[in-house]
């Protein structure tokens, strides 16, 4: 079961622009060889951060107006928002302490 919510073109706006909590967005498609290979980093991240930051998936494939609207070229992307503004993000498979650490400078 997995701890990470889904996030859609639909309740983008209110899950990630609106959180009062940083948030790291993983763009993914089920296509992906380095999507699956990261999805387990971002598991343990959701449950490292859990309750400083939301850490939701968006489906590419399935959501193609928030992927555009923020210029997703390559996938995976992980982008973290604080206050409604885009303020990192990491493409590629990276390794956990990257991944912990480009969140650590926004809690």
């Amino acid at each position: 079961m997995s701890s990470v919510a889904e996030v859609t073109d639909s309740t983008f706006q209110q899950e990630v622009l609106s959180s009062e909590h940083p948030v790291l967005v993983d763009f993914w498609a089920p296509w992906c060889g380095p999507c699956r290979m990261v999805g387990p980093v971002v598991e343990e991240i959701a449950q490292e951060f859990n309750g400083k930051v939301k850490v939701l998936k968006l489906n590419t494939d399935e959501n193609p107006s928030v992927a555009s609207e923020y210029g997703i070229r390559s996938i995976p992307t992980l982008m973290v928002f604080k206050g409604g503004e885009r303020v990192d993000m990491v493409v590629g498979a990276v390794p956990k302490t990257t991944l912990a650490q480009t969140l650590e400078k926004y809690i």
